[in-house]
Order: C-alpha cells, then structure tokens, then sequence
C-alpha cells in the first residue's frame, strides 16, 4: 500500500510569507483551537497543550519526532521554521512521503528515540510529538522537563486524553484539525491552518457520503503481537478511518490508544476484514502469514476470505495523511461489496 505514490495533501509545498502577529484575540473554530494573542507587548500567542494554556513565541529551530509530526508541521509550509526531525526505525522511509522534498530540506536528527540531549544539542525552540510516545516520564522528555529548559513543547490532541494534569479528549480526526489550527495559531499562519483544514474535512465528508449502507462490517487492526495481540483502541485514528469509510473497528469499546488484548476476545468478534499495520522490521506480509498459520486467527472469517488491509504506519499515527489511508481503506470496502 504504501509504494503507492501520493499527491493529495500538498500545501507544504506552497510557501508564503508567514503572516503578521495576531493584533488581538483570536478564536479559531472547533474543539478548544483558542489562541489569545499579545504579539503587540511581548511576542506570544496563547495556544493549548493539551488542556493546558501555554504562551508560545513563533519558533524558528522547530524539531519533529516521527512522521505525523513533520508532515503536520510540513502540511501547513512551515518548512523554513523546522529544523531537523527524529524518525525512529518503524516510520517508514521519509521518501515515501508526500512532503519528501520538504524532509529533504532539513536535518535528520536522528533514528532512535526522542531524548532531551538531542534537542538540546540541536538549539531547539520547539518539539512536537506525542505523549507517552515521543515525550515520556521513562526517558526523561516531558514538556515540563523542556519548559525547565527554555524549550517550547506541543503535544498531539490525540495523545491528551490521559494527559497528567492536563487531558483533553476529543475523537481522533477532530484531535488532528486541532493540532493543525493550533500550530496554524503557534507559528502565525492561522489562514493557511483553516484552508488545510477544511480540505482534510471535505475529503473525510466525501468518504462517509460513499460509505457502504447497512451493518458495518467488524475490522481487527493488527499491529502486532503473537501471544498477545496489539491492536488499536478508540483514542486512535484507525478508529476514525474505520467507522469514517463505513467498517466498525471490533475493539471501539475499549477506551485506549493501542493496547494489548488477547486472541479470544479477536475470535469472539468475528472480524469481516483485518486491518495490517506496516511498518518497521516486521512488514504486512510476515504479519499476514502469521494470521494465516496460527491456530488463533487461521479460522477468522477475514483469514479465510483473504480481506486483509494494509495500513501504512503514517497513515495511522495522527497526522494529514490519515486521510490518505481513510480513502484507500474506503475504496477497498467499497470494492468487496461490489
């Protein structure tokens, strides 16, 4: 799926000049994107992170950490205004990408994970990723850590909801209209967050519009896992992209981003179609093969009528390219109904 080459989604390629600081409040539409400006006095802007208000001034050393960080970042041209990224070894390659010109044009930091001297060393004045995924207590990089530091932090709605101190639970697509608008408000480029925005909306529109009608057919994301499967909750975007083109993801109930479960409760849901994360060093096709050899899954209705989906891992992570593998995940139920 992911040697597919893309085209959508490409406003980063498009650079203008940022716009002027915000003279008064702003309020940006839909789920909490609030950034109260004072520019004129001291050169910030006011936005979340998470539920948390944090006084930003525009960054210009800007370090990403994974590929939904960058292509956020990249979607909306602020190419100039990012310095490197940190890819660790399960994102697939950056020339995969649809901003491979854009990732290109800054450094690679590194190909591990994120760590507190790396951005230090790379003079940063911004990080974006997740929490408990990029940032996390463990390894010591958390925003509080960075904010100790001088070093501005933003965190993906997405990964909020358990957020200590300060959550924020909205669902995954709007966590992703968030992100945009909010780093639209960060780096003064609020119009060009809207327009992206509203482009991401009418193409995820346009999939539900064409969703197959009646009961939704039961998906299993497998993303890894063979004692124990790892799968993904509601608090990530293969949920949205499931329901979105018309599927209903069989583990929606439990309120978690990716989680463990066991193969009974699989079995117990008769998956119609399994959706393969791909990435790293265990590709769809090792994946596949297991499902189709273990005694837990080779009965599954999906394993014997050989619907399996291979979700490429940044359409998967929150970022602008969820949409790219909603309507390839909508087209392909389309097809089966046919």
């Amino acid at each position: 799926m992911r040697r597919t080459t893309r085209t959508r989604g490409s406003a980063g390629r498009h650079r203008t000049a940022l716009a002027s600081a915000l003279a008064a409040a702003l309020l940006l539409g839909g789920c909490g994107a609030e950034a109260a400006s004072d520019a004129g006095a001291s050169g910030t802007v006011t936005v979340k992170r998470c539920g948390e208000p944090v006084a930003y001034t525009t960054p210009k050393r800007a370090v990403a950490y994974e590929g939904g960080s960058a292509d956020k970042l990249f979607s909306l041209g602020l190419t100039d205004h990012v310095h490197g990224y940190v890819m660790p070894p399960a994102n697939p390659p950056v020339s995969d990408s649809p901003w491979a010109s854009e990732y290109a044009e800054v450094k690679m930091l590194g190909d591990d994970l994120l760590n507190k001297e790396l951005v230090v060393e790379a003079r940063a004045d911004l990080v974006v990723a997740g929490w408990n995924s990029g940032f996390k207590d463990e390894r010591g990089i958390t925003p509080e850590i960075l904010d100790k530091l001088g070093i501005q932090s933003f965190m993906h709605t997405e990964s909020c909801f358990n957020y200590p101190g300060h959550p924020e639970r909205v669902t995954p697509f709007e966590a992703l209209y968030t992100d945009l608008r909010r780093l639209g408000a960060i780096f003064r480029v609020e119009d060009r967050a809207e327009k992206v925005v509203d482009g991401l909306r009418k193409r995820v529109e346009a999939v539900r519009a064409r969703a197959p009608k009646g009961d939704p057919a039961p998906v299993f994301l497998y993303d890894s896992g063979t004692d124990q499967p790892f799968t993904a909750g509601s608090q990530v975007p293969p949920n949205d992209i499931i329901a979105a083109a018309g599927g209903r993801n069989v583990f929606d109930g439990l309120d978690q981003r990716w989680t463990q479960v066991n193969w009974e409760a699989v079995a117990t849901s008769e998956p119609e179609v399994i959706m393969i994360l791909d990435y790293g060093d265990l590709p769809a096709e090792k994946k596949i093969d297991f499902l189709r050899k273990s005694p837990h899954t080779r009965a599954l209705p999906a394993v014997r009528k050989n619907n399996f989906f291979v979700l490429d891992y940044n359409e998967g992570i929150s970022g602008p390219r969820n949409v790219d593998g909603l309507e390839k995940f909508a087209k392909y139920l389309r097809d089966l109904e046919s």
